[in-house]
């Protein structure tokens, strides 16, 4: 396993990119527990808390495709610099209004203001993809390196913020995710030898279109959207059945095994030599995804008890991997170099605004139906997202060899990802 991991940091700056964003990236993973239970703490209203926090996920789906058209248009170390440190003072302005009991319509306004913020995640497999252009091999470890450092974020951050939260005061949690989120932002800009160089704008007239004008690109952005709908919905439902067992405490441990079983099967995907088209083998992920996440809802359905659905959930992890490993390549090999921050942009944001619906609706199943009935919703998600690839897969074929002055990353279909 080292040696094949090895092989993608022998080029230079590769490792200092890769602990800065990762650094940086943890403050996506703890706001989310970190700002629920401070305003529940200082407000005594979950409800307010839960729409504040899903205020901030709309608004960081919007903000993140046009904070990569800036990147993509002026470099990576020029927009995140000073995007990273505006996001400060509506982040400082929060903690203010939240401590100092001003209005709670201060609270949306300051939070969706803080969601502006650069997709590190998506910055980073760009970097792989610039430093790696010529070697698909060396992408596919690298993209299948890059999920499970997004699954140990998921992991390790929600249990450091509920720890930071309740044992010293309920800010702490938003103060270290802030400044790990600035910490890292910063000191990633600051490798730039890695940096890809801005490439010009089309000499088509299509510099400053959409990458959502490609087909394939509509496509994984709908499977994306609907694969958030399976994490946003399979947190919410397990916590809620986990409460309804009388285990609520349980429930954080069980939702990590769900990472720490994704984050397995990517670290062991990367391993694997890639034999198929990407788009082959993003649908091979899928079908595997939809396939596994049938289990936690019939473990639910048939009672089997919290045990069981740990073990399930490990298991059921591992789908998700494969789906979010190929799916990055996948959009890697559809977007052209000049579009590529953008274009995984709008990617992540199709899960983001997948884990919002996903967990607002689980949390409406799990209010008025039988506890565990939200796994309906999860594997129904996961299915969603195979058919929609499924249909769409004509779609899923990398753009023609560009010009020689903006190289896309990729190209060869037969070479060979959530962020």
């Amino acid at each position: 396993m080292f040696t094949s991991y090895r092989r993608i940091f022998a080029a230079p700056g590769t490792v200092a990119f890769t602990l800065a964003g990762l650094l940086g990236r943890m403050t996506f993973s703890m706001t989310g527990v970190s700002i629920v239970v401070m305003i529940a703490a200082r407000r005594d209203s979950y409800a307010l808390a839960g729409t504040v926090s899903a205020a901030g996920l709309v608004t960081a789906a919007v903000g993140m495709p046009l904070v990569g058209r800036l990147v993509d248009r002026y470099g990576q170390a020029r927009v995140t610099v000073p995007a990273t440190l505006l996001n400060l003072l509506p982040a400082g302005a929060l903690l203010l209004c939240v401590h100092s009991g001003a209005p709670d319509w201060t609270l949306y306004v300051c939070w969706a203001a803080a969601s502006f913020a650069p997709n590190l995640g998506g910055m980073a497999r760009a970097r792989w993809a610039h430093v790696h252009r010529d070697d698909p091999e060396a992408r596919h470890i690298a993209n299948s390196l890059e999920q499970a450092l997004d699954e140990l974020c998921f992991m390790a951050g929600p249990v450091l913020a509920m720890l930071l939260c309740t044992s010293l005061f309920p800010e702490a949690g938003m103060i270290a995710a802030g400044t790990f989120g600035t910490t890292g932002a910063l000191l990633f800009a600051a490798q730039r030898r890695t940096e890809p160089p801005v490439q010009p704008a089309a000499g088509d007239g299509t510099g400053n279109a959409s990458p959502l004008r490609l087909p394939g690109l509509r496509v994984m952005a709908a499977a994306f959207l609907a694969t958030g709908v399976v994490f946003g919905s399979m947190e919410v439902t397990t916590l809620a059945y986990a409460d309804a067992l009388g285990h609520k405490s349980l429930a954080g441990g069980m939702l990590a095994l769900v990472a720490g079983g994704s984050c397995a099967a990517g670290l062991t995907l990367g391993l694997l030599r890639p034999r198929r088209a990407p788009a082959v083998r993003f649908l091979l992920g899928a079908a595997a995804m939809a396939v596994l996440l049938l289990m936690p809802l019939t473990v639910a359905l048939t009672g089997a008890g919290l045990g069981v659905l740990a073990a399930v959930l490990f298991v059921a992890g591992t789908g998700t991997a494969p789906t979010m490993v190929t799916g990055m390549t996948m959009v890697q090999e559809l977007l052209p170099q000049r579009q590529l921050n953008e274009g995984m942009a709008v990617a992540v944001s199709g899960i983001v605004i997948g884990i919002s619906a996903g967990a607002a609706a689980g949390g409406v199943i799990a209010q008025h139906a039988a506890p565990g009935t939200g796994y309906w919703l999860t594997a129904g998600a996961a299915w969603t997202a195979l058919l929609t690839a499924l249909a769409g897969r004509r779609s899923l074929r990398p753009a023609l060899p560009a010009p020689a002055d903006d190289p896309a990353p990729g190209l060869a279909v037969g070479a060979g990802h959530w962020s």
